[in-house]
């Protein structure tokens, strides 16, 4: 069975809307978009490099719509990542000039895909589609990159409709600027107790 792994760049807060760039995702009137470019280093970008590593990629509808216009052509920025399969879920569009893009309806499209052969699945951005793969259990993986920000809005990786699921550290990078890189992946239930007992 495939894993899938979500990949973020987030706040303090939980933001994740419009890391790359200012105009990147400017919907409901979100005004700071590219807020990763200034804690960027060396060994922020040393990270990226393995998190870039050649996966496949499970998209939401709009961060597909941002990454066809731009990835075809960067690919010097990201090799393989026109030659890797996007999935992409959407309920409006089902076909793209973009290779390798397939398109899914719904959950049991993507546990199709997560059940068959094939390299793990990376999904970047996306808010909506992670919110609905946590609400499903279908989060193997955790590639977080915690920014030391507080924005207040914008579109947050987690909600309220999330399965409760425990997940143990894997690899952890603290950046000269203060950026947290932590890789987490699933470990089982939620296990309580009482502090200090």
């Amino acid at each position: 069975m495939r894993k899938i792994i979500v990949l973020s760049f987030i706040t303090l807060d939980g933001v994740m809307q419009g890391p790359g760039a200012p105009d990147e995702d400017p919907s409901n009137g979100f005004k700071y978009g590219g807020w990763v470019a200034p804690n960027s280093d060396e060994v922020s970008d040393k990270v990226m490099q393995k998190e870039m590593e050649p996966a496949d990629l499970m998209l939401g509808r709009k961060t597909f719509d941002i990454w066809e216009n731009y990835w075809p052509r960067h690919e010097d920025q990201w090799p393989g990542v026109n030659d890797v399969t996007k999935y992409v879920l959407s309920k409006t569009r089902t076909k793209s000039d973009w290779s390798n893009s397939v398109f899914l309806t719904g959950v049991g499209d993507i546990e199709k895909v997560k059940k068959s052969d094939g390299p793990d699945i990376k999904i970047w951005g996306s808010s909506e589609l992670v919110q609905l793969l946590l609400k499903h259990e279908l989060v193997d993986e955790f590639w977080l990159n915690i920014h030391p920000l507080v924005l207040g809005k914008g579109k947050r990786l987690f909600n309220d409709q999330a399965v409760p699921a425990a997940f143990e550290l894997v690899e952890s990078q603290v950046t000269p600027s203060g950026v947290i890189m932590v890789n987490y992946r699933r470990k089982g239930d939620v296990k309580t107790g009482t502090a200090g007992a």
